[in-house]
């Protein structure tokens, strides 16, 4: 068979059912107002460190609610906590405040 430089990769499809939402359960105790955003992307416009790291509080926030721990671990790091995210959010949403709590609910042992 010939090779033409390109492969199918494994599936990235994620089964829900498995996935341990046990500290998302727990952050949204903690802090209810990440249940109140919309995915609307202002923040990650408004991320200075977004242009060179890729952070995103919105990818953050949907990789925890599919259960992708380390991403939004590793993506944690990238933050500044500037706070621009939280002045520009429709929502009201403290996003800085969100970030700690995140911090401190998942740090790595």
């Amino acid at each position: 068979m010939m090779d033409f430089g390109f492969k199918i990769s494994p599936s990235s499809a994620i089964n829900l059912d498995n996935a341990d939402l046990s500290l998302y359960d727990e952050l949204c105790k903690a802090e209810p107002d990440i249940c109140k955003c919309m995915a609307c992307g202002s923040c990650s416009a408004a991320c200075p460190a977004n242009r060179f790291s890729g952070m995103s509080v919105r990818k953050l926030i949907i990789d925890l609610q599919r259960g992708k721990k380390k991403e939004a671990v590793k993506m944690l790091s990238d933050c500044m906590l500037c706070g621009k995210c939280t002045m520009v959010c429709p929502r009201g949403i403290n996003t800085r405040h969100l970030i700690l709590s995140i911090c401190k609910l998942y740090k790595e042992d």
